[in-house]
């Protein structure tokens, strides 16, 4: 008999799939103390939760018989994963269940944007009757605007087709052909808020996303232009979006989501062209019942030994070959999110280059997978080593291997190109032992970089006092170099710099620096 403990708040509809098994017992126990926890959960096969439990790595080393961790929704940060991994135990989540919600409340937010729903709402209750006040604007003919194309991005970019507005989209990591068959123009970022009457954003938080919209996006967006944000709260510059609004620079803007929630006391609030709700994105009953009958579905494959959607954690290799290629499935998972992180362009394929005796012997598929991992990482939120491959091929983007014996100057060496609709890039890198992994060319030039934590790359010229110059602009913002290499390949022409630093690089500093004379490009990256 499995035993299941649901210890958060379950739609009664996921219990009954549950209870649908005869091989299950399924325990309720709401609002169980961290120490009731800790006491109760070495009797569980499974847990299902919501985000009210913390499944930490003391609960997880209780649960001598746990097999799976069911998260009804999609954040998993309640969830000490790496412990659960460690111990063999699968982790689940739902990051579809509420695609549909949330591409309605986009759409909801829109339409009460354009019509002024709210403040006549509001005015009408209060026995006014000024029709004259309220005159607003339709979305036939409009353009329309999504920073993203995931899977609730399209499913709005569908919905605003209906309304028949032309629909662009901002997304590196689509190729042009898939986006081409949904109806949908890919353009760059600046020509986005350029051109959109409404935009809406579909990606998700991060150190590259944080604050990404700000003064200088809405001095580019047109005085009529109106943004809706039911992503995360802190892609948008909320004090730079209050000074947009406040001096009629956008026509207006709806909130779903809040740097700092609850958002009770932000100024915007005070706006008469802001709309805003408390994070009502998922919250409809549809919603709920939809992550509870799918939550519980994989529940249940899990513990009969059946294939689940949604894993978030990394499925069990052969050990052997696990102590083998450990260091370069680390090593594909970080070059391909030093990748995204630089890459200019629109991502149309990928080439892996596995050079050395060690990958003649060895089965690649998981260093493949987790490149591809890597890849996606830093604009999905819910790619995982199962759903990588399936989401890079759903964008379009192909995917080579290649061997060969050793070459060049390492055993074994994994060289990485990454082709857009403006050129190509190439990464290579090569563990030595199995912790001390080194990225060492950069298309053409050679370096030595510890691929982790947060990196500069810089290209400038190959000139004397180009060093003292970037390490002089960090020490004044007080920014700590941790280690820094240089590539070039013929003296006085352009090399490469790359500097790790033990704390992230403000916006402002990386301007201060891109503006410098001799210097063509800059970009921080960030690899956990």
């Amino acid at each position: 008999m499995n035993k299941v403990l649901v210890s958060d708040l379950l739609s009664q509809r996921g219990l009954d799939v549950l209870a649908e098994g005869d091989d299950f017992e399924v325990d309720v126990d709401l609002n169980l103390s961290h120490e009731e926890l800790l006491d109760r959960i070495a009797d569980y096969h499974a847990l299902l939760i919501r985000s009210a439990t913390k499944v930490t790595a003391d609960v997880i080393d209780n649960a001598k018989q746990l097999k799976v961790i069911g998260r009804a929704g999609v954040g998993v940060d309640n969830i000490d994963v790496q412990a659960a991994t460690r111990n063999g135990i699968l982790v689940v989540n739902t990051p579809t269940g509420n695609t549909i919600a949330a591409a309605e409340h986009t759409i909801a937010m829109l339409l009460a944007l354009a019509r002024n729903i709210v403040p006549a709402g509001i005015s009408l209750k209060n026995r006014s009757w000024h029709r004259n006040d309220f005159i607003g604007v339709e979305l036939y003919g409009k353009v329309f605007g999504t920073v993203g194309l995931g899977r609730i991005g399209r499913e709005v970019a569908y919905r605003a087709q209906a309304f028949e507005m032309h629909v662009i989209a901002y997304d590196p990591y689509i190729s042009t052909s898939a986006a081409e068959r949904m109806g949908i123009r890919l353009v760059d970022r600046e020509t986005l808020f350029r051109e959109s009457d409404y935009i809406s954003v579909h990606t998700h938080l991060s150190a590259e996303t944080y604050h990404s919209i700000g003064a200088s996006e809405f001095a580019l967006m047109k005085p009529s232009g109106r943004l809706i944000n039911c992503a995360r709260g802190g892609i948008i510059d909320e004090d730079a979006l209050y000074r947009a609004l406040k001096t009629g620079e956008l026509a207006g803007a709806a909130l779903d989501v809040f740097e700092d929630e609850p958002a009770t006391d932000t100024p915007l609030l005070d706006l008469e062209n802001f709309l805003a709700v408390p994070h009502l994105g998922a919250s409809t009953s549809e919603a709920q019942e939809h992550v509870a009958v799918e939550v519980a579905q994989q529940i249940i494959n899990a513990l009969r030994g059946q294939p689940v959607a949604n894993p978030v954690n990394q499925p069990k290799i052969d050990p052997r070959a696990l102590d083998i290629l450990g260091p370069y499935l680390e090593l594909a998972e970080k070059i391909g999110s030093f990748h995204t992180q630089i890459v200019e362009g629109r991502i149309s394929a990928i080439k892996i280059h596995y050079s050395g005796t060690l990958f003649q012997q060895e089965d690649i598929t998981p260093v493949t997978v987790a490149l591809q991992k890597g890849l996606l990482a830093p604009v999905l939120r819910d790619v995982n080593y199962v759903n990588a491959p399936f989401l890079v091929k759903q964008r379009g983007i192909s995917v080579t291997e290649t061997k060969s014996e050793t070459e060049a100057d390492f055993a074994n060496s994994i060289a990485i190109t990454v082709t857009t609709d403006k050129g190509e890039a190439v990464i290579e890198g090569t563990a030595f032992g199995k912790k001390d992994l080194r990225i060492v060319r950069i298309d053409q030039l050679h370096i030595n970089v510890r691929p982790t934590g947060y990196i500069l790359l810089i290209y400038n010229s190959d000139q004397p006092g180009m060093i003292g110059l970037m390490g002089t602009i960090l020490g004044e913002h007080d920014i700590n170099i941790a280690d820094m290499t240089v590539g070039r390949s013929r003296l006085g022409e352009i090399a490469v710099t790359l500097i790790n630093v033990d704390s992230p690089v403000p916006r402002h500093v990386l301007q201060t620096i891109a503006e410098q004379k001799k210097i063509d490009f800059v970009k921080q990256v960030f690899l956990a």
